[in-house]
């Protein structure tokens, strides 16, 4: 008898654990042969055509891509001859960037530590979508931690969770709506109204993995730590403008001791963040801890995906 689509338990926490382990060591493919670039360039046009300062012709776009990920997490289940652990290892690879995100924090934490303050706000941008034109060394260090927490929780612990959950389908429909938000979700007079459907799914989708960010966070801390990481995320997150990267952020601020939020500046736009955390504004060393933090994160999910694994071979064996 032919199992279900997403496959067993079994299945997808091992196609999960893979998945995640060939971005380590692959990283992500030039643009020109990205799925999600390709995906976005499809988006941008579907986008130009329908675009209305309305909600309405914004929920039409955000089903039409979200259907596009799901289509390509059936049709590469199909092209993986119905075996779940290549399907979904390949759309989570495909649906995660954290060699990505690690190396850029990396690099522009190089820059700041040899004194290259233009040369870490050029590359900020890579990152974040806030101008680094006026930001000090602490306020490009900061903007890095923040952006390690939260594009940890879009990038990897996402895609792993919903990999886990639907299989291929699921990690693919979450990569969709999450870049979807990152094309059309922000609030800026052209989809103040036209994005607002594409950022709630991104809202939606997004909000177990952040508490589980959070989780991994807090377990990393140690036990004397853990209960600290935990207030400081329900103490301060919930000022924070966005459901899950208040959290997220939060999260890494009382694991590190530092403070996070305040004011940002996107374009001609000023946001008034609230605090998180409390100590010292991060610095450039801050940033080395913050990418050990996130990038053992990552491997914790790793083993936590590869435990289930064996778990429920086990079971089923019994």
């Amino acid at each position: 008898m032919r199992r279900p689509l997403p496959g067993t338990l079994a299945q997808r926490s091992l196609g999960v654990a893979a998945g995640l382990l060939l971005d380590r060591a692959l990283g992500e493919p030039p643009d020109r042969w990205h799925p999600v670039a390709g995906f976005g360039t499809v988006m941008g046009r579907l986008e130009r055509r329908v675009h209305a300062d309305a909600r309405t012709p914004g929920v039409g776009y955000a089903l039409a891509g979200a259907g596009m990920g799901a289509l390509a997490g059936l049709l590469l289940h199909r092209a993986t001859g119905g075996r779940p652990v290549p399907a979904v290892a390949v759309a989570v690879q495909v649906a995660s960037a954290g060699r990505m995100l690690r190396r850029t924090a990396t690099a522009i934490g190089h820059r700041l530590e040899d004194d290259d303050l233009e040369g870490a706000r050029a590359r900020l941008p890579w990152l974040v979508g806030r101008d680094p034109s006026a930001l000090d060394a602490s306020g490009v260090a900061a903007a890095v931690v923040e952006s390690l927490a939260e594009n940890t929780v879009d990038a990897v612990v996402a895609p792993a969770f919903w990999g886990l959950v639907a299989g291929a389908p699921g990690a693919l429909v979450h990569r969709a709506v999450n870049t979807m938000d990152a094309m059309v979700g922000h609030r800026s007079p052209r989809y103040a109204r036209f994005g607002t459907a594409a950022a709630r799914a991104d809202d939606v989708l997004a909000w177990v993995p952040a508490r589980l960010f959070a989780g991994l966070v807090a377990v990393l801390a140690g036990p004397q730590h853990a209960g600290h990481v935990l207030r400081t995320v329900c103490r301060d997150a919930p000022a924070h403008p966005s459901p899950n990267a208040g959290v997220a952020e939060a999260a890494v601020a009382g694991a590190l001791g530092v403070r996070l939020g305040g004011p940002l500046r996107y374009g001609e736009r000023l946001e008034h963040r609230p605090t998180l955390g409390q100590g010292p504004r991060p610095g450039p060393a801050d940033i080395a801890r913050a990418r050990l933090l996130v990038d053992r994160a990552e491997l914790l999910v790793v083993a936590a995906c590869v435990a289930l694994w064996c778990l429920a071979r086990r079971t089923r064996r019994t």
